[in-house]
């Protein structure tokens, strides 16, 4: 009996010590140590990134190369190749999952993410188009992906609207949308099969033979987005409440749904449109923050857009390990991960 005694008297201990962890997550002061926590996780994730590749690099030759110093071929490497991946991860992944966080706040469902609003399907489909139809002219993928990106979120918003932009319209929308610009594009590649190879790494979402100019391509628009989401962050905690209670309180429940939303959809048409379909970031990274911290979106999205750099920047990293000299790209290694983590998720949100 005493070793049972023993037993249960350890579990309590642990018990009372992870429910005083998890206290201390929802003060203001646990919170902002976990962001910063995130942040120094970013840093060391881009480092180890910088090092993984079929020519590997130590951390001493990507310091010299980053402080202009070091052998020639290293800074090529580090400057061509390397850095501008990783920055690029960073800001895919941090506009994905910035992009799920605020859609789950807006539309009350922990199931949202940016694929729901059908910019991964009008992404895939005007990539399909350039790819198969204008193989010549690839330099017209990024903007015409994020054409069908925002020209179908609008869709899914147009069917949606009502007085209060319901929530359970827009993803019944979404998923009706979805549906439709993914069967055209499948009905395209099998068009042309022989031209249906070019598709593959745009559509798996792929981080390879990136460079400054796709950075630069997306750079515009991503602070309006971000901006917008983080500082609807308040008035989406008091639209979790209901739309009743918020608008009692002289919040504009369509208003801010429908700004959100847009914000959503810019943030996620932009990364589409440079890395490809990365899908599960913008579902998994607010989920990880939401269960850490709290629901609250002041924390919960910037450390989403922490959390998911950190994932898009580790999953391009494995991907060029694992198979190395080939690689896998980013989004199959995301697929691999997420898809289990959304079965959990639909096991625990739903009864």
């Amino acid at each position: 009996m005493a070793p049972r005694h023993a037993d249960m008297e350890i579990k309590a201990a642990e018990e009372t010590h992870a429910k005083g962890v998890s206290a201390f997550l929802r003060t203001t002061r646990g919170r902002i140590l976990f962001l910063s926590l995130l942040g120094l996780l970013l840093i060391l994730s881009a480092v180890v990134a910088m090092r993984c590749g079929v020519f590997p690099l130590t951390f001493r030759e990507i310091l010299a190369a980053l402080t202009g110093g070091g052998d020639p071929t290293v800074s090529q490497i580090v400057f061509r190749l390397r850095l501008p991946r990783v920055l690029l991860g960073i800001l895919t992944g941090s506009a994905l999952a910035v992009s799920g966080g605020a859609l789950q706040g807006v539309m009350r469902n922990p199931l949202a993410s940016p694929g729901l609003l059908g910019v991964s399907a009008g992404a895939g489909l005007a990539g399909t188009v350039i790819l198969i139809f204008l193989p010549g002219w690839e330099a017209l993928l990024l903007p015409a992906a994020f054409a069908g990106a925002i020209l179908s979120a609008g869709l899914v918003c147009l069917l949606a609207m009502d007085r209060n932009m319901d929530p359970v319209r827009l993803i019944l929308s979404g998923a009706a949308v979805s549906a439709l610009l993914a069967a055209v594009t499948t009905m395209l590649m099998l068009a042309r099969p022989d031209r249906a190879g070019n598709v593959l790494d745009f559509m798996t979402g792929s981080l390879a033979m990136k460079d400054f100019r796709h950075i630069r391509q997306i750079a515009p628009y991503l602070p309006f987005g971000f901006l917008t989401a983080f500082l609807a962050a308040g008035r989406l905690n008091i639209l979790a409440l209901g739309d009743d209670t918020a608008s009692s309180l002289g919040i504009s429940v369509r208003g801010t749904r429908l700004l959100t939303t847009a914000a959503a959809a810019l943030l996620a048409a932009s990364a589409v449109s440079a890395a490809g379909l990365l899908g599960f970031a913008g579902l998994a990274a607010p989920h990880v923050v939401r269960m850490s911290i709290g629901p609250d979106n002041r924390f919960l999205l910037p450390g989403a857009a922490l959390t998911g750099a950190v994932m898009v920047v580790l999953c391009d990293a494995a991907g060029r390990v694992l198979l190395a000299p080939s690689e896998i790209p980013a989004g199959v290694i995301l697929a691999l991960l997420g898809a289990p983590f959304f079965l959990w998720i639909l096991r625990r949100c739903t009864p």
